[in-house]
């Protein structure tokens, strides 16, 4: 189907209005996709099992960014004892804004005993783009929810900088109507906050990674802040939540975030799941 017969908003003829509705269901021992909708540009592609029982989705974006006017909705739903991995096929690109605010909403529901291991790649967003992404997760007791963000302000490998534009990352988990962890992030382009400590104090990357569902014994938590060597220029930050961990990161390097978030989640997983980190495959391209 053409682009032009996909174009949902008037103000800009070029922006979209795309949604993925995915459902997993623990079928015969797997964890399989048993409902899917998608609208361009969004588009789940077929589930692999690297690991067996765990399903592993990749989304990809067909139209390759997003541009001010842009409308994307995602909804995923994992049934009673599912196990699934959602990554992205590449970073995401934010570009320049005309004047409009890109939008990304997403919903996801995780029924009793399941887990969802959220681990998109990096969103790059362009000098100049007007960007917000809600993120809401309803999680059953017996529930985990995994979730890493990796944001890198500007195209700092030719230099730029964020120096113009607003990004907005709000993210709430909630589980019997109680908030477990809520995030609320906003960073306006200019040179005095992306210059200061108390904002990117010159860096041009950050993170953070969640666990979600369950507490983290002090032992573990211990255990996570040992990793600290993995990072050599960054700085980091870890902390023990009610019912969870967090982690933060500020830096330049997405490898060296990556790989520490890897390491984070390999022994978090370990203890909590009895399950090694398995690598998405396309992390590996």
């Amino acid at each position: 189907m053409s682009r032009l017969l996909e174009l949902k908003n008037s103000q800009n003829p070029n922006s979209w209005h795309g949604g993925l509705n995915v459902v997993y269901t623990l079928v015969d021992g797997a964890t399989a996709v048993t409902h899917q909708q998608m609208q361009a540009p969004l588009k789940v592609q077929r589930p692999f099992y690297p690991e067996g029982a765990v399903c592993h989705s990749v989304i990809l974006h067909t139209a390759g960014g997003v541009v001010g006017g842009d409308k994307l909705s995602l909804n995923f739903h994992l049934q009673p004892k599912a196990h699934t991995l959602i990554t992205t096929a590449a970073a995401s690109k934010v570009y320049r804004s005309n004047g409009l605010e890109a939008r990304q909403n997403i919903l996801i529901q995780v029924d009793t005993d399941a887990c969802l291991e959220w681990f998109p790649q990096e969103t790059i967003i362009f000098n100049g783009a007007i960007y917000r992404q809600d993120l809401r997760v309803e999680l059953a007791p017996g529930a985990t929810w995994v979730g890493w963000e990796i944001t890198r302000f500007g195209r700092s490998a030719r230099g730029e900088k964020f120096l113009q534009g607003n990004w907005r990352s709000h993210t709430e988990v909630w589980q019997h109507q109680c908030p477990l962890w809520i995030d609320r992030q906003w960073l306006r382009g200019n040179e005095q906050i992306i210059d200061s400590p108390h904002g990117l104090a010159g860096k041009s990357i950050v993170g953070s990674f969640v666990w979600i569902g369950q507490s983290i014994s002090t032992d573990v938590v211990e255990k996570v802040r040992t990793l600290k060597s993995i990072v050599e220029q960054g700085e980091i930050g870890v902390t023990r939540l009610s019912a969870g961990l967090l982690c933060r990161y500020r830096g330049n390097s997405t490898t060296e975030v990556r790989n520490w978030f890897t390491e984070v989640w390999h022994l978090l997983r370990l203890s909590s799941l009895g399950k090694p980190a398995h690598r998405s495959r396309v992390w590996q391209i």
